[in-house]
């Protein structure tokens, strides 16, 4: 992870799905979840879903509130 990918998490919207539109550090831990059990899409919006399933796994969410 690089310090950028934090920023990017409260900045960069949901490009498809249920939750278009919503900013990656918005999506519910549910569907956080399913992408972890089913697979993340390739590239950069897999890449910031996963860190973000990572972060609300372990109850951090917090540390981005600063960045908000």
């Amino acid at each position: 992870m690089n310090p950028e990918d934090l920023h990017k998490l409260v900045t960069t919207v949901m490009p498809f799905g249920k939750h278009k539109g919503t900013l990656i550090a918005d999506l519910p831990g549910n569907y956080l979840n399913w992408f972890a059990r089913e697979g993340v899409p390739k590239g950069d919006i897999g890449r910031l879903i996963a860190l973000m399933q990572e972060i609300d796994h372990n109850g951090l969410r917090e540390l981005l509130r600063p960045l908000r």
